[in-house]
C-alpha cells in the first residue's frame, strides 16, 4: 500500500496564519463592517493557497450543513485521487469553501454553545439527540492522530475519518467567510434578541475559529479567484 504523505505544504503554511490578523483588525473597529477592503485583512495566505503547485486542485462550494455529508465527499475525493488514480498525496489540494449556514462549522464549541447554533440551524448532537451545543463536525475521534489501522478500507484508519480535523490532517484547507459571519451575527441578534452589537459578536466568533481554518473576506469572490487564477476544479454538494 502506498503510504500517504502528511507533508502537505499548503495546509501547513496557512495553519499558523489563521484568522489572527483578521480578529486584530476587527477589534480596532467598532462600526459595522459588512465589507472588508484590501486594507482590513491579510490576503497572503489565501494567495498562497490559490497558487498552490499541486497537480490536482479542487474547491468544494458548500453552503448547507446537510448532516456533514459533504465531508464524506471530500474524503472520497482524496481516496479516489490517491489510491485509485495514483496521484501522490502532496500533489492533491482540496479546499472547503464554507459559507451560508455551513460557515458555522468553522467555529469551535464556545461559539456553538454561546450562540445556540444547533438550536438556530436545526443541528442535532448525535450523542444527546438534542440541539447541538458543540460543533459535532470538527473534532476527530482519534485525538492524537494515531489510527489503529493504515488500511484505506478500514473504518479505523485516517482514510475513512470524515471529521474536519482528519481532513485537515490530509491537507484539506477550510475557508470561512467574513461576509457570512457579519450577516450571521445580525441573524443571531434577531433570532435570540441579543443585546450585543454585531461587531462584538463578530470579533468573538473570529476569536474562536477552528485551528487551521483560513478566514477570507468574501467567499463567493474567493471561489472565483480559486477557479480563475488558481485553476481549481469546482464542485458543489
Amino acid at each position: 500500500m502506498q503510504k500517504l504523505s502528511r507533508k502537505h505544504f499548503v495546509g501547513r503554511a496557512v495553519a499558523g496564519a489563521i484568522g489572527v490578523g483578521l480578529a486584530a483588525r476587527a477589534a480596532q473597529r467598532a462600526d459595522a463592517q459588512l465589507v472588508y477592503t484590501t486594507h482590513d485583512w491579510n490576503p497572503e495566505p489565501f494567495e498562497r493557497l490559490v497558487h498552490a503547485g499541486a497537480r490536482v486542485k479542487q474547491v468544494y462550494d458548500v453552503t448547507q450543513i446537510g448532516d456533514g455529508k459533504f465531508l464524506n465527499n471530500m474524503k472520497n475525493s482524496l481516496n479516489g485521487l490517491h489510491f485509485s488514480f495514483g496521484i501522490p498525496a502532496d500533489q492533491i489540494q482540496v479546499v472547503g469553501a464554507l459559507h451560508g449556514p455551513a460557515n458555522m462549522l468553522n467555529f469551535d464549541d464556545t461559539v456553538w454553545s454561546r450562540y445556540r447554533i444547533g438550536e438556530w440551524l436545526g443541528v442535532t448532537d448525535p450523542h444527546t439527540g438534542q440541539p447541538a451545543t458543540r460543533n459535532p463536525f470538527y473534532a476527530s475521534p482519534v485525538a492524537d492522530g494515531r489510527y489503529p489501522s493504515n488500511d484505506p478500507d478500514s473504518m479505523q484508519s485516517l482514510f475513512q475519518d470524515t471529521s474536519m480535523q482528519a481532513l485537515q490532517r490530509r491537507g484539506v484547507v477550510f475557508l470561512s467567510c467574513h461576509t457570512a459571519t457579519e450577516e450571521q451575527a445580525r441573524a443571531l441578534i434577531h433570532r435570540f434578541g441579543l443585546t450585543q452589537e454585531p461587531e462584538t459578536i463578530v470579533r468573538d466568533m473570529l476569536a474562536h475559529v477552528q485551528p487551521g481554518v483560513l478566514v477570507v473576506a468574501a467567499m463567493v469572490a474567493a471561489i472565483a479567484l480559486l477557479q480563475s487564477d488558481g485553476r481549481y476544479t469546482y464542485i458543489t454538494v
